[in-house]
C-alpha cells in the first residue's frame, strides 16, 4: 500500500518530476534534488517499503542490481574515480521510502568518510560484548 504524500511514490508514478536516470519494474533511479556532488543519484524499489529491513526477501536481487547497475555506471557517465553508497533507516531519513544514494567520487572531492563522527570502543572487552549482543540477534 503506498501511503499518501510520499514523494518518492509520486516519483515513481510519474505525479512528481524528477530527473529519472534508470525505471525498470523493481526500481527508480533518479538524480537528488540536493546532490552531495553533482550525479548524486537515488534508487527507490517501486513498491513503497519504508527500510531495507521492510523490503521482502525476493525483492532485494531485482532491488540490488538495480543499485549495483548505477554504482557501475556512474564512473563511466561521469568520469568519477568511485561511488559512495549509502542508506539510513529512520534516522536520517529525509523521505520515509526505502533509497539508495549512489554518489559519485573523485580523489581529493573533499568529502571524508562518513558524515558522522567516530567513537571507539573502551577496549576489547566492550568490543566483544557488542559483537556478542549482534551475533545474538542475528542467530
Amino acid at each position: 500500500m503506498t501511503p499518501r504524500g510520499c514523494t518518492f511514490c509520486g516519483i515513481v508514478d510519474g505525479s512528481i518530476p524528477a530527473s529519472i536516470v534508470y525505471r525498470d519494474p523493481h526500481a527508480v533511479a533518479f538524480l537528488d534534488a540536493r546532490p552531495v556532488f553533482k550525479g548524486h543519484v537515488l534508487v527507490v524499489p517501486t513498491a513503497h517499503f519504508a527500510t531495507l529491513p521492510d523490503l521482502p526477501a525476493e525483492a532485494i536481487a531485482p532491488y540490488f542490481t538495480v543499485v549495483q547497475r548505477v554504482a557501475r555506471a556512474l564512473p563511466v557517465a561521469l568520469a568519477a574515480d568511485g561511488t559512495f553508497v549509502a542508506e539510513n533507516n529512520v534516522i536520517s531519513q529525509s523521505v520515509p521510502h526505502l533509497h539508495f544514494h549512489i554518489v559519485p567520487r573523485k580523489k581529493g572531492d573533499g568529502l571524508r568518510g562518513f558524515f558522522w563522527p567516530r567513537v571507539r570502543y573502551q577496549d576489547d572487552g566492550e568490543r566483544d560484548d557488542y559483537a556478542g549482543r549482534i551475533a545474538a540477534a542475528l542467530a
